[in-house]
């Protein structure tokens, strides 16, 4: 979203010791040059004191911040560990906002650093992008995926997704099967081909969820 990348743009200039480039905050944020010139001017005319021009870089004035963070000490370490944890599940989407995260939070509070975790766990799922079936999850998109089964078997389903579970050793999508007319689970490291659909569920994401989780409770 606009208004959190602006957000890091504050934070990024705040932390930095000489002018920085638009160039440097691109690469940085992932996005391109043009897109940190737009946020930057809008940043401007919001009166964010942000001085600078293209080619030479940008500073923020002595005087701009934010509203503080505040966490104890236990809270502090359940933070760290619950970011470094999130190496585990194999979502690059999710380790680089962690990564963020990480960054806004140590300019509010000082995060623990005695508490380290294991990055092992799920490994990365192929060509299939988590970050976009997360998105289609919040969006009620459909999805439609050709899919591998255990024996091998290859099939071709249209899901309503409803939740992403991150086991140590595998990712799953929870959603509604159409062919199968029932909740079923799948691994994105099986997915042979995944498109997000136009196609919508709107308003009814919570219901199936509120479903799929009384009938995931029962079986366990």
């Amino acid at each position: 979203m606009r208004s959190i990348r602006m957000f890091d743009i504050i934070q990024l200039l705040r932390k930095a010791t000489r002018p920085l480039t638009a160039q440097q905050m691109a690469d940085t944020l992932e996005v391109t040059k043009r897109t940190i010139y737009r946020d930057i001017a809008a940043l401007q005319s919001t009166r964010v004191p942000i001085e600078g021009e293209a080619g030479i870089g940008y500073i923020l004035r002595p005087g701009f911040d934010l509203p503080p963070i505040n966490f104890d000490v236990e809270e502090a370490e359940a933070i760290t560990v619950g970011l470094s944890m999130i190496a585990r599940t194999g979502d690059k989407g999710l380790e680089r906002a962690a990564a963020r995260a990480a960054r806004k939070l140590s300019d509010a509070t000082q995060l623990s650093e005695t508490l380290f975790s294991s990055s092992w766990g799920a490994k990365a799922p192929g060509n299939i992008d988590l970050s976009a079936i997360r998105d289609a999850i919040r969006q009620e998109a459909k999805i439609e995926l050709f899919y591998c089964d255990v024996n091998g078997g290859l099939t071709e389903r249209t899901i309503l997704p409803v939740a992403l579970i991150y086991y140590s050793e595998a990712v799953v999508v929870a959603a509604w099967c159409e062919m199968l007319g029932d909740f079923r689970h799948f691994r994105p490291d099986r997915m042979v081909a995944c498109t997000i659909l136009s196609d919508r569920f709107t308003g009814k994401g919570q219901g199936l969820r509120r479903e799929w989780a009384a009938q995931h409770a029962a079986d366990l």
